[in-house]
């Protein structure tokens, strides 16, 4: 009888076969879906509780800064500059804190003022240069000590504006900060603490106007000399956890905030990044241009939808987030590195400490070779495993570069066969359908194509996020904190997985799993991170500013989809050189694609826009004047994203029919207009291209203004060449002025503004360079200036004043618009002289 011979082996199946991958690429969806639900929570502050207008009075309560609010936003009906609501929201500001000092104990000194500041200076704003004069903006300024204190000791500044942006109730920007700014200083009064050293609250009323009310306090108040450090607090949207945007100089501050702040957001990459945004605060007053006072930017930065439109209104504030702003735990060199975890701690270390820190990931990459080939050790084996490693370096760095040009690419792939630019702006969800399968097939894509081990390409990817790490150091940026969390991260994920590896078969998804959970807290940072990052990102796309057709259209769909695709490359690529093994297999890829496709699809077929969020339109209603004649009337529009004025028009056919006596609008190049159209929001219209004007009515305007402003000659000084104007400009009638521009072409060599000193010039609309000064303020008085010139060649003045109020025929044509467009709309008095 033959022996039997030994049974065979069956050998193992491949790992992630269709089956197995599926399932992995469910349990992987299903974690990161349950940690971002959890993020989303956190940013739209689900975990904070907000206490009632009868809470106690040693707490500080949402309820009784909605109390403040409802007056601010709901009662007085508007607080921009030249509009009766202004003044009345100073008076109720001045009566509250009034009220608190006639309550306060002996304990207390406490002084309130009304005051009124003047002055003239240039800065930089959006990028242009404008010069700035401005006269009697009022701001109300409380002082809290103690009752022993004197008037030199250093002091804290909280700073809030209470002035509302051009057609705005300005609930959260910034009603919600003086509201806050009342409640807190209630708060100090009520709960019986004396500050050790003097708190000063400055409600400032000219912020709107590029930061006039701030300056006119630290160039003319008397206690600017005191204070040794200040808070700035601000909106530019309507909720979410203050954001410490800005902190300095010095490290001091955001150690502080660190330490104190109960739901602190805090992160000092937006620092970094802060001046992409178009905008600006205080904080550059009392930090930057004026003085060094150290200092934090405290901003609700969600619910940008809203910013700056009519839709800012109590309503549309996010519950809780006032409560996290007044939830406190108690009341140098350079940049540290601070960031927040999910609101529930701070974490903090100095520019010093981080050198360290952040240098290590690089260190061990390094040194990793020598560990993979001990105890054969040689400098060829370090070389060649070294080499092998960057090889995998390059791979993964190849993914990640695939994951942020696909969802791009798609997005500009996807404006090819639609008419619609921003389909995800009103259904942000959606965005991340359409782009974060196509960045995971990116992210894959390198690892079919190229077979590298495991090892390999997990030591890569550390590698990348090492060298990314390193980089920000040596940038001087604070950044580097994200990719040292996913480094070190990943090392502890595969020190774990390397422990129990001998217990489960290295290609079961058990060893997934010992990798994975040990990331989960770096994962979830990741998630909150990116997540907040791109809402924040998709609601501002809508005041970004429109670019010039054709390649304009793209821009927003393609910075979404790429900044989707970087966010993949951190929130999952640190799981791609493990998971890999099981997803990239060609089924999935097809199934990412697939989910790409119908989701480009879909989005084709949805309206970008909603009264959740709305597209913001610009109406200026312009009267061409000389002297007290007008001699042209128009309407202009502009918009300021990639959908342009021809997508209002085809969606808003009573308005298009309005203009056009009831016949199809026309877009033929003699509707066109230039920025200098729009002097009077100046440099604001840089944000702007394809604006339209239409002709408009002239007369109905006589029935409620019966004289315009007029510029006039007072008396001219000659000497060798040189000529010196003196000038008057009378504002007219006109009773609720935002603010009047000087454009001021030509020879000038000097002037009265800006304490005589003429600032480089800036070209307005490809023409010559202007010179731009910004006038605002009290408006019964004329003003006077004096313009010298340096040859006999003529000086060229165009002047515009932006007034608030609009003729019946202006508004009737606002209200044929559809509820998801935002139209800020006010007048505009034009003239040119010739001096």
């Amino acid at each position: 009888m033959a022996p039997r011979a030994p049974p065979r082996r069956r050998p193992a199946p491949a790992a992630g076969g269709g089956g197995e991958s599926a399932r992995v690429l469910l349990a992987l969806a299903a974690l990161y879906g349950a940690l971002s639900l959890l993020a989303y929570r956190v940013i739209h502050m689900r975990h904070v509780a907000p206490l009632g207008a009868d809470a106690p009075p040693g707490d500080f309560s949402e309820g009784r800064v909605l109390r403040h609010l409802h007056r601010l936003a709901v009662d007085i009906p508007g607080r921009q500059e030249g509009s009766p609501g202004l003044e009345a929201a100073a008076q109720y500001i001045k009566g509250e804190l009034e009220g608190l000092a006639a309550r306060a104990g002996p304990e207390y000194r406490i002084e309130v003022e009304e005051t009124l500041v003047s002055g003239s200076f240039s800065m930089v704003f959006l990028r242009h240069r404008v010069t700035l004069g401005y006269r009697n903006h009022k701001n109300i300024v409380m002082r809290i000590s103690s009752n022993v204190s004197e008037d030199d000791d250093p002091s804290l500044l909280v700073n809030g504006h209470f002035d509302s942006p051009l057609g705005s109730p300005g609930a959260a920007d910034c009603g919600s900060c003086v509201a806050s700014m009342l409640e807190l200083s209630r708060l100090i009064i009520d709960s019986g603490w004396v500050p050790p050293r003097p708190v000063i609250f400055l409600f400032n009323g000219a912020e709107e106007l590029f930061l006039l009310g701030s300056h006119g306090f630290i160039k003319t108040h008397t206690w600017n000399s005191t204070i040794g450090a200040f808070i700035n607090i601000e909106a530019s949207g309507s909720g979410g956890t203050d954001l410490v945007c800005q902190s300095g100089p010095g490290s001091w501050p955001s150690r502080v905030y660190a330490q104190t702040a109960k739901y602190p957001m805090a992160n000092s990459v937006a620092q970094d990044m802060f001046g992409i945004i178009p905008g600006d605060t205080d904080y550059r007053i009392f930090a930057e241009d004026i003085t060094n006072i150290p200092g934090l930017d405290i901003i609700f930065v969600l619910g940008g939808y809203f910013y700056h439109t009519s839709y800012d209104t109590l309503e549309n504030l996010l519950p809780g987030s006032i409560q996290a702003r007044g939830a406190k735990d108690g009341i140098e060199g350079s940049r540290p590195v601070f960031f927040d975890y999910l609101t529930w701690f701070m974490v903090f270390y100095s520019r010093d400490v981080s050198l360290i820190l952040h240098s290590l990931p690089i260190a061990i990459f390094l040194l990793v070779p020598l560990f993979l080939k001990f105890p054969n050790i040689t400098l060829m084996t370090w070389s060649v495993t070294l080499l092998d490693l960057i090889r995998g370096m390059l791979l993964h760095a190849f993914g990640v570069i695939l994951a942020i040009f696909i969802p791009a690419g798609a997005a500009a792939l996807r404006l090819l066969f639609t008419k619609n630019a921003m389909n995800w702006f009103a259904h942000p969800i959606l965005a991340f359908f359409m782009f974060v399968p196509a960045s995971l097939i990116g992210l894959l894509l390198p690892r079919i194509a190229w077979g590298l081990s495991e090892q390999t390409h997990f030591w890569g990817a550390f590698g990348l996020y090492s060298v990314i790490t390193m980089a920000y150091v040596l940038a001087g940026l604070s950044g580097g904190f994200l990719t040292f969390f996913i480094s070190i991260s990943m090392l502890l994920g595969r020190l774990i997985s390397i422990i129990i590896k001998r217990k489960w078969n290295q290609r079961s998804p058990k060893s997934l799993v010992a990798y994975v959970v040990p990331m989960i807290p770096c994962l979830l940072y990741c998630l909150y991170y990116g997540g907040f990052l791109i809402q924040f990102l998709i609601e501002k796309m809508g005041m970004m500013g429109s670019l010039p057709k054709p390649y304009g259209y793209f821009v927003p769909d393609i910075i979404v989809g790429a900044a989707l695709g970087l966010v993949v490359g951190w929130c999952f690529g640190p799981l791609a050189p493990v998971a890999s093994r099981w997803l990239s297999k060609t089924s999935i890829l097809q199934g990412l694609l697939q989910v790409t496709v119908v989701a480009l699809a879909i989005s084709s077929q949805l309206f970008p826009y909603s009264t959740g969020a709305p597209k913001r339109v610009v109406l200026q209603h312009t009267y061409v004047t000389d002297a007290n004649d007008i001699v042209d009337s128009n309407y202009g529009f502009s918009v300021v994203d990639a959908n342009s004025l021809e997508f209002l028009f085809n969606n808003a056919p009573e308005a298009a029919k309005w203009l056009k006596d009831n016949s199809e609008l026309s877009f033929e190049e003699k509707y066109h207009s230039d920025r200098s159209s729009w002097v009077a929001l100046y440099p604001v219209p840089f944000l702007f291209s394809g604006s339209l004007k239409f002709q408009a009515q002239t007369d109905e305007i006589r029935k409620h203004y019966h004289k315009f402003p007029q510029l006039l000659v007072q008396k001219t000084w000659s000497n060798n060449g040189h000529r010196r104007v003196h000038l008057n400009l009378s504002l007219g009638s006109l009773s609720e002025i935002w603010t009047a521009v000087l454009n001021v072409t030509g020879p000038l060599s000097n002037w009265s503004f800006a304490d005589n000193m003429l600032p480089a010039p800036q070209p307005v609309s490809g023409g010559p360079p202007s010179y731009i000064c910004r006038l605002s303020g009290k408006s019964d008085v004329d003003w006077s200036f004096w313009l010298e010139a340096n040859s006999s060649e003529s000086l060229r003045i165009d002047v515009a004043v932006l007034d608030q109020y609009l003729v019946d025929s202006t508004k009737n044509l606002k209200s044929l618009f559809p509820s998801w467009a935002d139209l800020t709309a006010f007048t505009t008095f034009f003239s040119t002289y010739y001096l």
